[in-house]
């Protein structure tokens, strides 16, 4: 079959079932909380500093580092229960290439993490907007600052994607994947920023926030190479391991 058609249904698969709607739902709900706190958030003397300028109101609606985890649980599952269920034998037997049915895989969960990543957006920047419209403060963001969370956020839910996939053609149950991709994008870089000096500017949080625009820790280019590796390096360990199989 050829390599795209496989890509086609790869992502055909993702969208004929009801996860990406229970996403998308969990999206609903993290921009009615935004929008609920700028509404009637405030800091300790009462006072809204924290939407008082474009630089604020940014860093509110980034939501790159929500999208790297988001997408990476969606890349996870999605890959992991196909091995649960048996229904990755079928995908194996219509492409017998392992590497081309696994690549297949990657790319669907790329573009479906990356719609994932630009729906937050999507939702973040209204929520905040709507959420302004209560308020004395209104939407400070160019458009070019608008712009840059939108791309930021499709770029991270995209490698969150992979690196949840690769996580998952790895595990290939879906509570370890689940776990595995928790333990690398939530727990692991705080305990690798205690441990190694240095560190802080290249965990994917940090990463997300300079793409975003929020952060200057490192350049822009710096943070899309190392958010990259973050994404490939558990995808090509995922891909070794399942062309190395005798069995499913």
């Amino acid at each position: 079959m050829n390599w795209l058609r496989t890509v086609r249904a790869e992502i055909r698969k993702l969208t004929s079932t009801r996860m990406p709607l229970t996403f998308l739902a969990v999206l609903v709900v993290i921009g009615a909380a935004t929008a609920i706190a700028v509404a009637f958030g405030a800091d300790m003397d009462g006072s809204k500093t924290f939407i008082s300028t474009a630089a604020d109101q940014q860093s509110l609606m980034a939501f790159a580092g929500n999208a790297l985890v988001i997408a990476g649980l969606f890349g996870a599952i999605a890959i992991a229960r196909e091995y649960g269920h048996g229904t990755v034998v079928l995908t194996f037997l219509t492409t017998p290439r392992r590497t081309h049915a696994v690549l297949a895989q990657f790319t669907a969960a790329f573009v479906a993490g990356g719609v994932l990543g630009l729906s937050g957006a999507v939702v973040s920047a209204g929520s905040v907007a709507i959420g302004l419209s209560t308020t004395d403060y209104g939407f400070m963001v160019s458009a070019a600052g608008l712009l840059q969370v939108l791309l930021a956020s499709t770029l991270a839910g995209g490698a969150g994607a992979v690196l949840g996939a690769g996580i998952g053609a790895l595990i290939r149950n879906t509570g370890g994947a689940v776990t595995g991709t928790i333990v690398l994008l939530i727990i692991l870089p705080p305990l690798a920023m205690q441990m190694v000096s240095g560190m802080a500017p290249w965990v994917p949080g940090t990463l997300a926030n300079v793409v975003s625009g929020v952060d200057t820790t490192t350049g822009t280019g710096a943070a899309i190479a190392a958010m990259s590796i973050w994404a490939f390096a558990p995808a090509a360990v995922g891909l070794v391991a399942v062309t190395r199989r005798d069995v499913i």
